[in-house]
């Protein structure tokens, strides 16, 4: 979907949530770590070195933003990705990074010489 031209103020304020909901580094672990599988809070606080506390608190974050979705199973609760769009954007800014750091690395050459 293509933004339009003359973006709404309601629209503005949407997207700055939602980059605010992703740009915490823990959330971005979090989320990498559920890419590609299903996992609950102790999994998660076993994979970051986290507190249970800490990983809690971002999964609420982004369970709020239905960016993750989550059930129970008996005494935990399960994590999982339930919007992936997430990951294209993800992938959009690796990319870009990637591109800048190449250019940086043209321009330290070409200084060296």
């Amino acid at each position: 979907m293509a933004l339009p031209a003359d973006i709404p103020d309601e629209l503005v304020e949407l997207i700055a949530r939602r980059f605010r909901v992703i740009g915490e580094p823990m959330r971005i672990r979090l989320l990498n770590h559920l890419r590609t599988a299903e996992l609950s809070v102790t999994q998660l606080v076993e994979a970051t070195g986290a507190s249970q506390q800490n990983v809690s608190k971002h999964l609420g974050v982004l369970l709020e933003a239905g960016i993750v979705a989550r059930r129970k199973d008996r005494n935990q609760s399960i994590y999982r990705i339930a919007d992936d769009t997430v990951f294209r954007l993800c992938d959009d800014v690796c990319g870009s990074i990637q591109r800048q750091l190449e250019e940086l690395g043209t321009i330290l050459q070409e200084v060296t010489r």
